[in-house]
């Protein structure tokens, strides 16, 4: 039965226990991924009733999170890097159709770069980016930064851009809890006071068609990867942690943009998913895992009272099926109204008993077909 959720009310089914076994997770840490194996997902995160798949499973290509067995990794390229400055020569030099390839033995650390120049790794339009995370039990490439004054690491400068294999690790994985009740409890300094300390982005996309793939992506206090514009990204097969800084802290933020976001492995972000909900603000996600820790709400969309723009609007689609969430706050939080609707059918909420508690939104948000709690034998 679909449940429509009001702005006055909503409407609730519970869901009935059953019997399977107890599920397992991964936490990413920041240090690497040594520990993790995302290959667990095809085993613990979906179920099948009937004829239908809930939750998340793995594709073809190989597991969530991508790495060891990902059918898609790169090898080689046209340029290979293994030094910052090397890599700034080659990526100037790149045209549409080549790759640059970092060896993933490599460290490239743009800290002194980034502190004293703002330096970005620009890539061109259509130039594959890549490392070989996943090969022959390589970690792939690492590109960090410590400073916290880190505005932007990689900058996509057209459309049909591909960024694969990489680990990227920012400087902040803290959530700042105090910095932020300061700015904006009763009395405080506000705005102006949280923006003195200094935010950090990986990736920034405002080009149409960037694929994100089999990326370690972590530690940013805006976002990891910052969708500003274009349409039809695709982000998928990446580990994405650790954004998590107390009023930003975006795995994937989006805004004039529209994304898929599939296959992914998220954990420890404040949240995973973020949309602004300006009209076009649009995604689709599924078969993500989303472990669990989560600093708020797991996936978003911003509505208009959050923009006070003087509408209710919270983007224009959203799709959210498929997914897995072990983390124990709200799952999916829609903050006003979309456009068009926000589906969220078929995901495994294992942590939540019913709708009610798994889903905050208003119009236009309709939540059907899920299953609840550890042991569910019938969906909700």
């Amino acid at each position: 039965m679909e449940k429509n959720f009001s702005r006055r009310q909503f409407v609730t089914a519970a869901a009935s226990a059953g019997s399977l076994a107890a599920l397992s997770s991964v936490s990413p840490v920041l240090a690497g991924t040594e520990n993790i194996d995302p290959s667990i997902a095809d085993k613990t995160t979906w179920k099948k009733i009937g004829n239908t798949v809930y939750g998340a499973k793995a594709d073809d290509s190989g597991p969530i999170g991508g790495g060891k067995g990902y059918k898609k990794i790169v090898t080689k390229g046209d340029y290979v890097a293994e030094d910052l400055e090397t890599l700034i020569d080659v990526l100037s030099k790149a045209k549409s159709g080549q790759v640059v390839f970092i060896p993933g033995k490599a460290v490239i650390d743009m800290t002194t770069f980034i502190y004293i120049d703002k330096t970005t790794l620009k890539i061109p339009e259509g130039v594959t980016f890549a490392s070989d995370r996943g090969h022959d039990g390589s970690p792939g490439a690492q590109i960090t930064s410590d400073s916290l004054d880190t505005p932007l690491m990689i900058q996509i400068m057209g459309p049909n851009v591909r960024i694969s294999g990489i680990r990227l690790q920012g400087p902040n994985p803290k959530r700042y809890l105090d910095h932020h009740k300061r700015a904006f409890s009763t009395g405080g300094p506000g705005h102006n006071y949280y923006y003195k300390f200094p935010t950090s982005n990986g990736i920034n996309i405002k080009f149409p068609k960037a694929e994100i793939d089999n990326c370690e992506i972590s530690a940013f206090s805006h976002a990891g990867i910052n969708l500003p514009g274009g349409n039809n990204h695709h982000i998928h097969h990446n580990l994405i942690y650790k954004c998590q800084y107390n009023g930003l802290g975006y795995g994937v933020a989006l805004d004039n943009s529209s994304a898929l976001i599939e296959y992914n492995i998220f954990n420890e972000n404040r949240h995973s998913l973020a949309g602004t909900g300006r009209i076009g603000c649009s995604y689709t996600a599924r078969h993500n895992v989303h472990e669990d820790i989560s600093l708020s709400h797991c996936f978003d969309m911003h509505g208009g009272r959050d923009r006070k723009d003087n509408t209710t609007i919270a983007g224009t689609l959203i799709e959210i099926y498929n997914n897995t969430f072990y983390a124990p706050q709200t799952a999916v939080v829609i903050r006003g109204v979309p456009q068009v609707k926000c589906d969220v059918r078929q995901n495994w909420l294992t942590t939540h008993k019913d709708a009610k508690e798994a889903v905050r939104a208003e119009d236009k948000t309709f939540v059907t077909d899920n299953l609840y709690g550890a042991n569910p034998s019938k969906p909700g």
